[in-house]
């Protein structure tokens, strides 16, 4: 029941299935048995409250007498300095599925997993118990905040096991979504998510080679970047910034270990991912160096973080592959004062990151940098005329996504910057 299962068990209850959310986390378990949904999804808090008991059933097991199909939402994460994919959670989820209910059950794999995994991992050990098994798997493919909205308006593809399990559950996804995507095999849908994801973190890759190339010439990224996209019937380039999530930091590494696995070393994915790994670190380096070019030294500097969610829009409490994480060390060795805010995030993980959580216009008072990370609603609609006088001078605002008024904060007698741009 982690953001994959719980999003899809609001929307199925939503269309009225019986929906049986199954969790090893006693905590999870807890907050969901009490309507308190323990992720921040817009929509899910309201379906929970109208539907648990009636359409909604947390449990830490399957119901004894089976259900007609089990959806494996398990996370595969990523571990070791090799980033190798971990899939005992896969495994043991299966082995549930198949202790718990029968052939007729349709398993579904809707976890990013390896190409191959579901026929290599999944299907042997429903059939250490079966004598057959109905095997799809439909990746899941939704963008935090609009998660509902995505899993009725997106295409849902789905590969099975052979024409029954597809058939099965193009039957059972076509009741949530509007369009169906069949495609051959399992194998096939399991490289639609990854070279989905794959894609994505490439295109914000080159974004961001733009700025580090702007950046070394003295240039604003954003202008070399909009001018490149004004009526060029190419695909657009993408603006500089952060790339984190639950998905895109692991999902490269899934497809570069079942890329190894077959004898191919893939070119374009590890080095698109190693720049925007990188790019956390970047920052950080760029602001320390700007606030020893503005007050002689970073010891003792005031320095305030606003966003701590990997992203600001759509809004989210993750915490999965957030900048802020990378950026930590550096600003440790640096003996600056850390302060945060974030609209979601609450202020017990700001403080157990070693910041003092603060108020935006705490985030200000006294400042010697304020760092925006995230491009969150509430940041744009700061009015700096009132918060700008608060800072210490000099001092430096460092705007991530290049979210507010440049001219406002010269004016302030502040020195702006944003990533590949001082």
């Amino acid at each position: 029941m982690g953001y994959v299962g719980l999003t899809l068990a609001a929307a199925l209850a939503k269309r009225d299935f019986m929906v049986y959310g199954v969790d090893s986390s006693p905590t999870v378990l807890e907050a969901l048995r009490k309507g308190r949904p323990h992720i921040f999804e817009p929509g899910v808090e309201d379906i929970f409250a109208s539907r648990l008991g009636a359409r909604i059933v947390i449990a830490d097991r399957l119901p004894d007498e089976g259900v007609d199909a089990a959806i494996l939402c398990v996370s595969t994460p990523v571990t070791g300095k090799d980033h190798e994919p971990y899939l005992e959670n896969l495994r043991a989820g299966a082995r549930h599925i198949a202790e718990s209910c029968s052939p007729d059950t349709l398993v579904i794999v809707r976890s990013t997993v390896p190409v191959g995994a579901s026929r290599n991992v999944v299907l042997p050990e429903l059939l250490k118990l079966w004598d057959r098994a109905q095997l799809a798997m439909a990746p899941e493919r939704t963008i935090q905040g609009r998660a509902l909205e995505e899993l009725e308006s997106l295409p849902q593809v789905v590969g099975g096991l052979d024409t029954a399990s597809e058939t099965a559950a193009c039957a059972l996804l076509g009741r949530l979504a509007h369009s169906i995507v069949p495609v051959s095999s399992l194998e096939a849908a399991e490289l639609v998510k990854l070279a989905n994801n794959c894609h994505t973190d490439m295109i914000y890759a080159y974004g961001n080679e733009v700025a580090l190339l702007a950046e070394r010439w003295g240039l604003d990224p954003l202008e070399v970047i909009r001018a490149t996209n004004v009526d060029y019937p190419r695909p657009d380039l993408a603006m500089p910034g952060y790339v984190g999530g639950g998905c895109l930091t692991k999902d490269p590494y899934i497809l570069l270990s079942a890329a190894r696995s077959s004898g191919y070393e893939p070119y374009l994915v590890p080095r698109a991912r190693s720049l925007n790994e990188a790019l956390s670190g970047h920052v950080a380096t760029r602001l320390l160096e700007l606030i020893r070019a503005e007050r002689g030294d970073t010891a003792g500097a005031a320095v305030s973080v606003l966003g701590w969610a990997y992203k600001g829009w759509p809004p989210t409490d993750d915490m999965r592959g957030t900048p802020i994480l990378d950026m930590l060390e550096q600003f440790r060795a640096a003996n600056v004062r850390l302060r945060g805010h974030d609209a979601l995030v609450p202020q017990a993980t700001i403080r157990s990151l070693g910041a003092e959580p603060v108020d935006v216009a705490g985030a200000f008072e006294g400042a010697d940098a304020v760092l925006v990370i995230t491009n969150h609603p509430s940041y744009q609609d700061m009015v700096l005329k009132e918060l700008l006088p608060r800072m210490n001078r000099p001092a430096v605002l460092f705007d991530s996504w290049r979210i507010l008024d440049e001219s406002a904060v010269h004016a302030a007698g502040v020195r702006y910057a944003g990533i590949g741009y001082a």
